[in-house]
């Protein structure tokens, strides 16, 4: 009964909903009124602005509600904690990176400058990363413009519902506290929070798919499967499960990666996160060996043996369209 009052397509997500509507606005509302518990929950936010991320980009693929209408709204909220319009999956994530899956075209690639694996390589990402992911954003927005003014104008209403309500907050939190501790308020709790959900969301992409093997049947995904981390993240870690099946429910990842596991690649089925992250970046520069290699076939290699050549490859939208609104 209660999942028909919701309009809820899936009950799992009602963790989604208390992730997005009682969570992440509860810690901003109490860090607003009381400034003194910022070194406490801050990075609460910080985690929850992640979530966000991970929650628009599940939206975007398989959406909440079984409204339009509430999933119009919801696609707005979410933008405010993640800190970035979420149509932009559309064109960078669910039109582009899943079409070609860390080979030429995709303007979210690992290997754009070098296949080499390292701290400054998955650490300067996000900026090489946001540069190219701009043109789809741009042809996006463009085709909107001309075959869909009403789309047309709820991203632009989704730029400033996201700006417009950092801009917001920020005044009232000076208001409240003034102008130093304002800015500490809304910064660690939106702000900050917010460039590091889509820092961490671009770099997880990057652990996802460096040194993968993109021309495989399976190995085109490294898959992150403890527990906590896929709990936290909403099943995130299942990659190679979501981009064999786009549109599937996060809440139905789990049991189709544990059909695909037998046939992944060992070294690309990771328990930690963590762990992943200290052996190559931390233990690989001194012991090699811990550092991740190239699985099979590199994305610049391709099976007809014609070079790769990313100046002339077609990074865009392709016959997508604008209505698309997943995969």
């Amino acid at each position: 009964a209660l999942r028909k009052v919701a309009m809820l397509r899936f009950a799992a997500d009602y963790r989604t909903l208390l992730w997005m509507f009682v969570f992440a606005p509860g810690l901003v509302i109490l860090q607003y009124a009381r400034p003194d518990l910022l070194p406490y929950l801050s990075w609460l936010s910080f985690y929850f602005a992640i979530a966000a991320g991970v929650i628009a980009h599940n939206h975007l693929h398989s959406p909440t509600f079984k409204s339009k209408a509430l999933n119009e709204f919801f696609g707005n909220w979410i933008s405010v904690f993640y800190g970035y319009p979420t149509f932009a999956w559309i064109p960078t994530h669910n039109l582009n990176h899943h079409k070609f899956v860390n080979k030429a075209g995709d303007a979210t690639i690992t290997w754009r400058y070098t296949n080499k694996h390292n701290f400054l390589v998955a650490a300067t990402y996000f900026f090489v990363s946001s540069y190219f992911q701009k043109g789809p954003i741009d042809e996006f927005i463009a085709r909107a413009k001309v075959r869909n003014p009403s789309q047309y104008r709820k991203i632009i209403g989704q730029y400033v519902i996201v700006f417009g309500s950092h801009a917001v907050m920020l005044a009232l939190a000076i208001r409240l506290h003034g102008i130093g501790t304002g800015f500490a308020v809304w910064g660690l709790t939106m702000g900050a929070p917010a460039l590091v959900s889509l820092w961490t969301i671009m770099t997880f992409n990057y652990d996802q798919h460096v040194h993968t093997d993109p021309w495989s049947k399976l190995n085109h995904s490294r898959n992150f499967v403890g527990k906590t981390l896929n709990f936290l993240l909403f099943n995130n870690g299942y990659h190679t499960a979501h981009h064999e099946v786009a549109g599937l429910h996060w809440s139905k990842l789990p049991e189709l990666h544990a059909k695909l596991a037998p046939e992944i690649h060992p070294d690309l089925l990771q328990k930690s996160l963590w762990l992943y992250w200290f052996k190559n970046y931390v233990l690989a520069p001194f012991f090699p060996s811990l550092g991740t290699t190239q699985i099979g076939r590199a994305p610049f290699e391709a099976p007809d043996g014609k070079p790769v050549d990313l100046a002339t490859a077609e990074v865009g939208l392709g016959d997508a369209g604008t209505n698309a609104a997943r995969v």
